[in-house]
């Protein structure tokens, strides 16, 4: 649209314009398409104007000004689609853009070139290239030899004391030094390894002229002022995920204080170990750190003279009265005899994760219309519980004091153990979403000892026919637990995005599922039409009428759908029958087997289950990963039908199959490159395609080759 639609016709006579308004005003309709071009030349020429400079340039202006200073562009930059694409495949084109081509990268070519051969460069490359946080070592000051006798004399320099720091021998008294052994931070001794460090078949190391550069693939992500979970209320054991289930605390890193300082465990979301917890407490604990801890509804934080650190793997450690026992390593609380909270005990802390997906506080993209009313639930706020301000909504639709669209706006990190039912009518657009920077969660209880209950979501029979009035409700930045989501009636849209429904309901302490089982979302004698967005949910389960209904439409877009096992169904109706509805899987990675109608599109996910569709001849799959033996339409270069030679050996492989480890649903290094290289633009198939991670890899390793150390080898070894 043009920015003044109406400019043209201002410019003309009083007298042209009342002629013009008499016959309809097909003169302002015509200057106002000739303004929306002017417009358009208008902007080329100011974008003309900002590619000259590569802060605002366009993406795909970044590889020509780089040649001007001599930027050679990374590797798969040539795959990057020039144009022709809309909607989510314009998005997945700028994404792989400024992966292929990261502006800092084009930028800071000169300054680079400047300090060619630094190990603190290395590690800035990783974080402009790849994005991922990095500390440089250098092997050769770790390999153990042979000290020389004369340095141990009274006479020795300063460089002499500083060469009998390299390559010690473990000391046993040194606990820290142990306890960071075979990490990043290690100052002990190896022996030497003659495997190159940047080896493309099996990772060196302990090389004298090997350079690793050690990288954390998984984000930090922040919970703030959170309930804790009460795992046994007798003895005051907490635990510091919402869920119950062990979560190990990531550091909070801090930015490094120069251009020329090596990275530090401050710096980077490395795992917090107990001894160094214990040796460093107040550099992890209190607000604006790592993690706090309150109790009782208190304003302060716990004191940080009452923090202990201790293993609380068996839950044995007992702390004495009035001290608080955290275990890191396990995400574990413990409080002393006598001095149990009363009121509950909030936490703020830190976890590990491989993408913005799921749900959390991080920034989410959303679109609110400005005719909607909001009712804001959380301390505060008008409201406190989510059921008031959907029935003062529902009497404000009754009553005309509102428009049909409504939005629930939760504004902390709390727990609502509600029994939640949504009636919608005729025309209504009803948003239940989690406020920027929060993360709510809702706990579905035991409400009813004769049914099951679930998050009702439905609409009245009398409005039959989905059509263009049907209801349409969005559930936004939300994680559900407990149980699942149940949809009937004639609803129109269902919309999941960035949203958690455990699977499983709930989760055991190591992260095992509850009830693997159960549903997580069930589509009984509906018409909705669901979308699932950056989510992770449990089964689906479709009861329909296949005789008076089409099919359901299911989209799934950049998710995770988890049946907590393989051979467990994530996509079918009661008994394992055909569900009645035709998936769509963008960018998806389903754990378990999908019996569905038929499959519309498949492109870019993985199917670790069986595949069976009834109707063969709708749609199609392409640079897919579906089992052998799958029943499934027409495929394009899926593995392992393409898998040159390797057959059904070719099979994914994940760093963990159970939701609450950080590793979540992410393929493993020893995934076969089929897989991990196997879409359409070369990147990772599943949930985390658009990380571009293959790319990023390879991108640093052009990067490594041209500014390592000279006469050294440089390798890039991942801790996360």
């Amino acid at each position: 649209m043009s920015r003044e639609p109406d400019g043209l016709v201002e410019l003309l006579p009083q007298w042209h314009r009342l002629r013009d308004a008499e016959r309809g005003e097909p003169l302002r309709a015509l200057l106002a398409v000739i303004a929306e071009q002017v417009d358009v030349v208008r902007d080329g020429v100011e974008q003309g104007y900002e590619d000259l400079f590569v802060e605002t340039a366009a993406p795909w202006v970044l590889p020509y000004l780089g040649d001007l200073v001599g930027y050679t562009p990374l590797p798969g930059y040539e795959r990057v689609p020039t144009g022709g694409l809309g909607g989510d495949g314009e998005e997945s084109r700028r994404r792989l853009a400024e992966a292929l081509a990261p502006r800092r990268d084009v930028a800071a070519t000169v300054s680079h070139r400047r300090r060619k051969g630094t190990l603190h460069l290395l590690e800035e490359m990783a974080q402009e290239i790849a994005g991922w946080p990095a500390r440089a070592v250098e092997f050769s000051r770790l390999v153990s030899h042979h000290q020389p006798v004369r340095l141990y004399g009274s006479g020795s320099s300063a460089a002499d004391s500083r060469r009998l720091q390299r390559g010690r021998l473990a000391d046993v008294r040194d606990g820290a030094q142990l306890d960071l052994a075979d990490t990043p931070f290690s100052a002990t001794a190896r022996s030497v390894d003659v495997r190159r460090a940047g080896s493309a078949r099996r990772q060196g190391g302990g090389s004298p002229a090997g350079v690793g550069l050690f990288v954390w693939r998984l984000k930090p992500y922040h919970v703030t002022r959170a309930p804790a979970y009460c795992v046994d209320r007798a003895r005051s054991l907490y635990t510091f995920s919402i869920l119950g289930n062990d979560s190990p605390l990531v550091t909070r890193p801090v930015p490094e204080p120069s251009a020329t300082h090596i990275a530090t465990i401050d710096n980077v979301p490395a795992y917090i170990r107990r001894r160094q917890l214990a040796e460093r407490l107040a550099d992890h604990y209190g607000p604006g750190k790592s993690f706090t801890i309150w109790r009782d509804g208190q304003d302060e934080p716990v004191p940080l003279s009452d923090i202990v650190v201790a293993d609380l793997s068996q839950w044995r450690y007992r702390p004495r009265r009035g001290q608080v026992a955290v275990d890191p390593e396990l995400g574990r609380i413990a409080f002393g005899s006598r001095s149990a909270p009363r009121q509950g005990v909030w936490v703020t802390y830190h976890y590990a994760f491989g993408d913005d997906t799921g749900g959390g506080e991080y920034p989410r993209e959303r679109d609110t219309s400005p005719a909607a009313e909001f009712y804001r639930v959380g301390p505060g706020q008008r409201f406190q519980k989510i059921t008031d301000a959907y029935e003062e909504w529902r009497g404000d639709r009754r009553a005309g004091r509102c428009g049909p669209e409504g939005v629930i706006e939760i504004t902390h990190s709390g727990a609502y153990q509600e029994q939640l039912d949504f009636e919608l009518e005729r025309g209504d657009r009803l948003e239940l979403r989690a406020a920027e920077g929060c993360r709510p969660v809702i706990r579905l209880l035991d409400w009813y000892s004769n049914r099951p209950d679930a998050l009702n979501i439905r609409a009245a029979e009398e409005d039959r026919g989905p059509g263009p009035d049907a209801p349409r409700i969005v559930l936004d930045g939300l994680l559900v637990t407990g149980r699942g989501l149940h949809v009937s009636g004639p609803v129109g849209t269902v919309v999941l995005r960035h949203c958690t429904l455990v699977p499983g309901w709930s989760l055991e302490p190591e992260c095992d599922p509850h009830s693997p089982e159960e549903p997580s979302l069930v589509l009984e004698r509906t018409t909705a039409c669901v979308q699932i967005e950056r989510s992770i949910l449990g089964t689906i389960e479709v009861i329909g009428d296949e005789v008076n209904h089409d099919p359901l439409p299911i989209h799934n877009r950049d998710s995770v759908l988890d049946a907590t096992g393989h051979d467990r169904a994530a996509l079918s109706a009661p008994d394992c029958r055909h569900a009645h509805a035709v998936l769509h899987a963008h960018r998806t990675t389903v754990i378990g087997e999908v019996h569905t109608h038929a499959v519309e599109i498949g492109e870019n996910s993985v199917f670790t289950g069986q595949l069976r569709v009834a109707r063969r001849g709708v749609g199609c799959l392409r640079f897919c990963y579906v089992p052998p033996g799958s029943r499934t339409p027409r495929r394009h270069r899926c593995r392992p039908d393409h898998s040159d030679g390797a057959g059904p050996q070719v099979r994914p492989l994940l760093s963990s199959e159970r939701y609450g480890t950080p590793a979540y649903a992410r393929l493993s290094d020893a995934c076969p490159p089929e897989i991990r290289r196997g879409a359409d633009d070369g990147s990772e198939m599943g949930v985390f395609h658009d990380l571009y991670e293959p790319q990023r890899e390879d991108s640093l390793r052009a990067r490594l080759a041209e500014y390592t150390p000279a006469g050294t080898d440089a390798g890039i070894i991942p801790v996360t």
